[in-house]
């Protein structure tokens, strides 16, 4: 049943795509939500073939099992993931100070709030996991 919980998710993603695209044509909406149509397309296209190789090839399935079973990758993913996440302060933090310098106050103040965003996200994850673990 998740199986075709997903796939009906998917088509769903494709129907809307196709609605947003409608729409954009028809000059309703703006070239954004017409774009944004067509990445739904291409994510549901991609996941509807996934799911239908993952179901019937069992060497996939297998492959794709281990993947996301597997501890080494559970690790490497926590590690991205938290590499993602100082690459981001940090470069929204030279951001900051490079568009102040640049006098762009407009973009120096969404580096700041985005670093500041993400430090109150840090925290309140590390608590609750504190809490948790």
């Amino acid at each position: 049943m998740k199986f075709e919980k997903k796939i009906y998710l998917n088509i769903f993603y494709v129907v809307i795509g196709l609605a947003l695209i409608g729409c954009g044509i028809a000059d309703i909406v703006d070239s954004f939500w017409s774009g944004m149509g067509g990445a739904l397309i291409g994510v549901g296209v991609i996941r509807i073939v996934q799911y239908v190789r993952y179901r019937k090839n069992p060497e996939y399935r297998e492959k794709m099992e281990i993947e996301v079973n597997d501890e080494r990758n559970k690790f490497l993913s926590g590690r991205a993931w938290a590499w993602a996440g100082y690459a981001f302060v940090m470069l929204n933090a030279v951001g900051t100070i490079a568009f102040k310098i640049l006098e762009n106050d407009l973009l120096s103040q969404y580096c700041a709030y985005s670093v500041c965003i993400i430090i109150v996200f840090y925290w309140i994850s590390f608590l609750f996991l504190r809490k948790k673990y």
